[in-house]
């Protein structure tokens, strides 16, 4: 990990630190890379919990807890799937705060509706859960890495609206 991800995964660290939040992760299309960079970080352990890499459906249902209706209905790479691995990623590990992703990196896998690049981003914490959707561009690792730097940013843009609401004092 070098450059902007290191200077990412540091202020993550750091604003979680400041504001005594945790944070814990749900893994698909990057294979436990967001984690990788955060646990680059010396003294990630005082914030992060941990982070369930979830590649195949089956893991989602079993150790996440997504519906094996989200899934028929919507696709492990949909809003609803988003959502579901963020709260079961916050319900598991009992973090203040949850971020999830799947998606279709490429190079095969994609559709018309979904398209390589599609990736989905759950957000979840004791103020709700939100989801949102990024198309990349770029090949497999392109599209990996930029979804790691959107997940660190979303993080300490999180972070910080939590502690606005008065949910970093513990």
């Amino acid at each position: 990990m070098t450059g902007k991800l290191d200077v990412l995964a540091a202020a993550v660290i750091k604003n979680f630190r400041e504001r005594g939040l945790s944070l814990s992760l749900a893994e698909s299309c990057t294979g436990g890379m967001i984690a990788a960079a955060l646990t680059g970080v010396p003294g990630a352990s005082d914030i992060f919990w941990g982070s369930a890499v979830t590649y195949i459906n089956s893991a989602k249902e079993h150790i996440l807890g997504v519906s094996s209706e989200t899934l028929e209905r919507h696709g492990a790479v949909s809003e609803e799937c988003a959502r579901e691995m963020a709260e079961g990623s916050r319900r598991i590990y009992g973090a203040d705060l949850a971020m999830s992703v799947t998606g279709i990196a490429g190079p095969g896998g994609g559709s018309d509706t979904k398209p390589v690049g599609t990736v989905w981003f759950g957000f979840s914490s004791k103020n709700g859960t939100e989801a949102f959707r990024r198309l990349f561009e770029g090949d497999r690792e392109a599209v990996r890495r930029q979804t790691v730097e959107q997940v660190l940013a979303c993080l300490i843009e999180k972070c910080a609206a939590e502690d606005a609401h008065g949910e970093g004092t513990k």
